[in-house]
């Protein structure tokens, strides 16, 4: 079985967080690097999935589909009262 291409990358992380990584890794008996590439694959998974949900929502803002401020902000206000608004629709 042929093994993936990989590239060394260094990053100089603060003390604490170096040690949360050697006690995740020793916990769960894993190289630190495995600890490491994990953290790296689940950030670049949310960075897409903001990035995505960013699009999708400017591209609902450039069609119309958007909210009024005031009907939002009258609706956020009244959620501390004792009748709160219904949820401000398109």
């Amino acid at each position: 079985m042929a093994q993936a291409q990989s590239r060394v990358l260094t990053a100089h992380v603060p003390l604490p967080l170096a040690e949360k990584i050697d006690a995740a890794a020793a916990r769960l008996e894993r190289p630190k690097g495995w600890i490491i590439k994990q953290a790296l694959l689940a950030w670049l998974d949310q960075e897409e999935e903001r990035k995505r949900l960013t699009l999708e929502a400017m591209e609902e803002v450039d069609q119309g589909n958007v909210i009024e401020q005031d009907a939002v902000m009258a609706w956020a206000e009244s959620l501390s009262g004792s009748a709160p608004l219904p949820l401000p629709k398109k």
